[in-house]
């Protein structure tokens, strides 16, 4: 009777089935699911990532300060460890340090007297490469995206062109030249678009001559008056004292401009 009064003009009125469907009809996303989502843009986020990266790094340079790694100058190596284990186990302790801003003249001395110049050398250049690509992996992941859009002024976009084009020989030179932070140029590098293994291979060939030079003064400190210890000495002097001396007349010729 209803189908029948529609069809001669009368009211509509909604059929069961008819209601049904629109009960049927998807129900729009749940609002918790969107939030979720803004919240994971939030936290990987370059800026939040960026600021993860200092987290990490302020942690583990309070818990360098904390633990007082030059002890090991005093105290000596465990006696737990020994031969091949302890040089490995030093090169990973090494690359972390340095990872936490841990000088490393100090460590490749430390280097030198706990093992050594053959094995205490194996061991600073070990951790020098490891601490490197730790650190160079970390700004790249967490802090290029963010720091990129700041590399604005002239010499920031020179050094960054440079490192970007001529990553190799670029990092060949800062880790042979003196006084240039180790851990400064390791991020750097990461905020740059070189490459992990031309930065790695540059760092383990021109870390060589002042990691040998310090380690070899680390292992002869007992003897100060032999000429290894002398040459080691003239070898880590010289090269600061010409690095100092460039490093006072570029900063003269940029005044002058």
């Amino acid at each position: 009777m209803l189908d029948a009064t529609t069809r001669s003009g009368g009211t509509a009125t909604a059929t069961p089935r008819a209601t049904a469907t629109d009960l049927a009809a998807p129900l729009p996303p749940a609002p918790a699911t969107g939030f979720a989502s803004r919240c994971a843009r939030v936290l990987l986020s370059p800026w939040s990532r960026l600021s993860l990266l200092v987290l990490l790094l302020g942690t583990a340079a309070s818990l360098m300060l904390a633990l007082e790694p030059q002890r090991l100058l005093t105290d000596g190596w465990p006696a737990q460890l020994g031969g091949a284990a302890a040089v490995v186990a030093y090169a990973v302790a090494y690359g972390v340090c340095t990872v936490a801003f841990v000088p490393r003249p100090l460590l490749n001395l430390a280097a030198g007297a706990l093992f050594g110049s053959q094995l205490g050398l194996g061991a600073a250049l070990g951790g020098t490469v490891l601490g490197a690509g730790l650190a160079f992996c970390l700004g790249r992941a967490l802090g290029q995206e963010a720091l990129r859009p700041l590399l604005r002024g002239r010499w920031l976009k020179a050094a960054d062109d440079q490192l970007s084009r001529h990553g190799f020989r670029s990092m060949l030179a800062a880790r042979l030249f003196p006084g240039i932070p180790f851990a400064a140029s390791n991020y750097c590098a990461a905020v740059s678009r070189m490459g992990l293994l031309p930065f790695l291979l540059a760092t383990a060939l021109g870390s060589i001559p002042n990691t040998a030079a310090y380690v070899v003064a680390g292992a002869r400190a007992s003897t100060p008056t032999s000429p290894a210890f002398l040459i080691a000495l003239a070898c880590i002097a010289v090269p600061g004292l010409a690095g100092a001396v460039v490093a006072w007349r570029k900063r003269h010729q940029l005044r002058a401009r």
